[in-house]
C-alpha cells in the first residue's frame, strides 16, 4: 500500500484481521518480518492512545500535553524566567508564538467542547471521568498534537452522534495524512478518500469512500455463483420488507431516505457474501397493544429531574430513533422503559404480554466471565437440544472451539454479539437498544440492520450509527431541553438543528492574557492559513469539473452509439455488450465525480464564508 501526503484512508477488516498491528508498525512498536515500511523521517505522528496514564491532571491540561513541543517550550520558558535569562526569554517567546502557544488553551477548550465537555468538566481531574469519557480525552489529546500523520483507532466508539458530526468536520479540515480504523460506514464516507481493506492477510487499497469500496467489491464478487445466489436470497428479503414499509409510511421524509438506503443495500449485498453473521430475532408468541404507555412522566435520579411531561406510547411495529445532544436524557428514557429506573412521577403502564429485549453497554459487564457462550444460552433454554443452540450461536459467529470458551478473554465486540444473541433468543416484542453498534465491525452491523428490518415487534434505538438509524427507523423523537418531542425531519435536518443548538449553548472560553492582541493576531494567522488552503481546493474543484465535462462527452458518444438501431443486430452482439459495459462504468464514475465535485464546492463555500468572517 502506498499513501501520499494529505490523503485520508479508512482501514477496514474483520476484528482480528491485523488493523491494530499495522498501526503498531507505523508507530515503530512492531517491525516487519519481511518487506519495508517507509515513512518520511521528519514526519510527526499522532495517535489516539487506548489507555490513560495520569489521573490527577486537569482535563484541559491533559489535552494540552498532547502538544509535546508546546510543553517543552513552556518548561524552558519557566526555567529561563527562574534564571532571569533575558536572551533565552526573548528567543523562547518567539518559539512560543510560532507554536501558537498564546491560543493553545483556547484551542484545547474548543476541542473539548466539540467532543461534548462542559466548561466545568474541562477543569476537572481526569480521574473523575468514566472510561468512555477518558477515551474522549485521549482523542482530544491526539487532535491537539501537531502532526503529519494521524492514526485513529475507532475514534467514534465512545462518541454520541453530535460529537461524531463535530469530529467529521474537524477531520475534513485536517491538512495532514489520516489513517482511520472505523466500523461506521457513514463516518468513513464523510471523511476518507481511500479505503484499505484487510482480508485473508492481504491489504487492498480502493479509491473513494466506503460506499465506493462496497460497490467495487460487489462488482467483483457478483461474478461468483455463490455471491449471486446469496444476493438473490437477500434481495427477496429486501423486496418483502420495502413493500411492507412503503405501505405504512410513504409520506415521512425519513421513510423515503430509508427506502433509498434499502434499495442501495440490495444492489450491494454481494459485497457481504462472505459475512460470518446470519441471524434473526425470534418472534414473540404473544403480543399486547400498546406494549408500553407512559403519560406525564417525570424522569430522573433521586431529586434530580432530567425529563418532564413525557408522553410516549409504543405499539407493535413502532420503529423509533432517539436523537438529542449528549446528556439530554436519551439513556434515562430507555432505562425507565426497560424497568431499570422508575419514573419519579407520572403513569407507566406495561402491556400484559410485554417482553423487553434491552441492550446497553453496561450489560456486557454482567455476563458471566467463567461461562461460555453455549452455557449462557443453555441457562436460558435448559430443555433445548444442544445442536439447536450451537446452530443459533453460529449465526453470531460463535463456532468451533470459541463457542465453548469462557467469555473472560473475549473482546468487546464478541461480548456485544453474545449479549445480542441472548436477547434474540428470548423472543422479545420490544427492543430497547442503547448504542448497540459499539465494538461491532461492519459485517456485524449489517447483519444487525437486516435482523432489525425483519423484526416484527417495536424498536426504540439510540445510536451514533446513522446508517443503522436510516435503515431501521420510521420516526424520530428529539430529547433536548428536558423534553421529549416528535422530530419532523431526517438526519440531515437533525444535523442542521444540532448546529443551531450548539450555537445557542456555546461554552464561553476563558480569555487568554493580552486577549485583544492575541485574538487579532490569531485572526490574521487564521485568515492567512485559509487563503493558502483556498487555492488548492479551488484547483481541485476546477479539476473535478473538467473531468465531469470530459466524462459527459464520453457518455454522449456511447449513448449515441446505443441509439443506432444497427447495433442491436445479432452480428454485433459483442460490440453491444462492450458498449453497455462501458456505459455502466462511466455512469458509476459520473456519480463518484459528481459527489466529489459537490463536496468540493461545499467546502469552498464554507472556507470563503469563514474568510469573510475573519476579514
Amino acid at each position: 500500500m502506498t499513501l501520499h501526503a494529505g490523503q485520508k484512508a479508512g482501514l477496514i477488516g474483520a476484528n482480528g484481521a491485523g488493523k491494530s498491528s499495522l498501526f503498531a508498525m507505523l508507530r515503530g512498536e512492531l517491525t516487519p518480518d519481511s518487506g519495508d515500511c517507509q515513512l518520511p523521517a521528519d514526519w510527526r505522528i499522532a495517535h489516539m492512545r487506548q489507555e490513560v496514564d495520569t489521573l490527577d491532571r486537569l482535563a484541559v491540561d491533559y489535552v494540552l500535553d498532547g502538544d509535546a513541543r508546546l510543553r517543552k517550550v513552556q518548561a524552558d520558558l519557566a526555567a529561563a524566567e527562574a534564571a532571569h535569562d533575558g536572551t533565552a526569554l526573548a528567543r523562547l517567546h518567539i518559539e512560543l508564538d510560532s507554536a501558537d502557544g498564546y491560543t493553545a488553551d483556547a484551542r484545547a477548550r474548543k476541542l473539548l467542547a466539540g467532543l461534548g465537555f462542559t466548561n466545568d468538566q474541562m477543569d476537572r481531574r481526569v480521574g473523575d471521568f468514566s472510561g468512555g469519557w477518558r477515551m474522549r480525552l485521549n482523542l482530544a489529546q491526539a487532535l491537539m498534537c501537531p502532526s503529519d500523520l494521524l492514526l485513529l483507532d475507532e475514534p467514534t466508539n465512545h462518541l454520541d452522534l453530535d460529537a461524531i458530526l463535530w469530529l467529521e468536520d474537524w477531520l475534513k479540515g485536517y491538512p495532514g495524512t489520516l489513517l482511520l480504523i472505523s466500523h461506521d460506514r457513514d463516518f468513513l464516507d464523510a471523511v476518507v478518500d481511500h479505503v484499505a481493506h484487510v482480508e485473508q492477510c492481504k491489504l487492498t487499497l480502493y479509491r473513494g469512500g466506503y460506499t465506493a469500496f462496497e460497490r467495487t467489491r460487489a462488482e467483483r464478487l457478483a461474478q461468483q455463483q455463490q455471491a449471486y445466489e446469496k444476493q438473490q436470497a437477500q434481495r427477496a428479503h429486501m423486496e418483502k420488507y420495502i413493500a411492507r414499509f412503503k405501505a405504512q409510511a410513504t409520506k415521512a421524509r425519513q421513510a423515503q431516505s430509508r427506502i433509498k438506503a434499502l434499495e442501495r443495500m440490495e444492489e450491494l449485498s454481494a459485497a457481504h457474501v462472505d459475512s460470518p453473521f446470519d441471524f434473526v430475532f425470534r418472534e414473540s408468541e404473544k403480543i399486547s397493544s400498546p406494549l408500553l404507555d407512559l403519560s406525564e412522566g417525570r424522569l430522573g435520579y433521586g431529586d434530580k429531574t432530567i425529563l418532564e411531561k413525557v408522553k410516549l406510547q409504543l405499539t407493535p411495529g413502532a420503529r423509533i430513533g432517539l436523537l438529542g445532544p449528549n446528556g439530554a436524557g436519551k439513556s434515562t428514557l430507555i432505562k425507565n422503559l426497560a424497568g431499570e429506573l422508575e419514573p419519579l412521577s407520572g403513569r407507566l403502564v406495561r402491556g400484559e404480554n410485554l417482553s423487553v429485549g434491552y441492550f446497553a453497554q453496561h450489560q456486557l459487564d454482567s455476563l458471566d466471565n467463567k461461562a461460555s457462550p453455549l452455557l449462557h444460552l443453555q441457562r436460558l433454554a435448559p430443555t433445548e437440544r444442544e445442536q439447536t443452540l450451537r446452530d443459533f450461536l453460529g449465526g453470531f459467529d460463535f463456532r468451533g472451539g470459541r463457542i465453548d470458551e469462557p467469555v473472560l478473554n473475549f473482546s468487546g465486540g464478541e461480548k456485544a454479539r453474545l449479549a445480542l444473541a441472548l436477547i434474540a433468543w428470548e423472543r422479545p416484542n420490544l427492543l430497547l437498544l442503547d448504542e448497540p453498534t459499539n465494538h461491532l465491525d461492519l459485517e456485524m452491523r449489517l447483519a444487525l440492520t437486516m435482523a432489525l428490518q425483519e423484526f416484527s415487534g417495536a424498536v426504540l434505538v439510540v445510536s451514533h450509527d446513522r446508517h443503522l438509524l436510516k435503515s431501521t427507523t420510521d420516526d424520530f423523537l428529539l430529547v433536548a431541553d428536558g423534553k421529549v418531542e416528535t422530530f419532523d425531519g431526517d438526519l440531515d435536518d437533525y444535523t442542521r438543528w444540532l448546529v443551531e443548538y450548539r450555537q445557542r449553548n456555546a461554552p464561553v472560553s476563558t480569555a487568554p492574557v493580552n486577549a485583544d492582541k492575541t485574538d487579532k493576531k490569531a485572526q490574521r494567522q487564521a485568515a492567512a492559513a485559509l487563503r493558502q488552503q483556498l487555492a488548492p481546493h479551488k484547483r481541485e474543484a476546477d479539476k473535478l469539473e473538467r473531468e465531469l465535462g470530459t466524462l459527459h462527452e464520453q457518455l454522449a458518444k456511447v449513448d449515441a452509439s446505443l441509439g443506432d438501431s444497427a447495433i442491436y443486430e445479432a452480428a454485433r452482439k459483442d460490440e453491444l455488450r462492450d458498449l453497455l459495459a462501458q456505459q455502466a462504468k462511466l455512469k458509476v464514475r459520473e456519480a463518484e465525480l459528481e459527489e466529489a465535485w459537490m463536496a468540493a464546492l461545499e467546502q469552498l463555500e464554507t472556507m470563503q464564508a469563514e474568510l469573510e468572517a475573519l476579514s
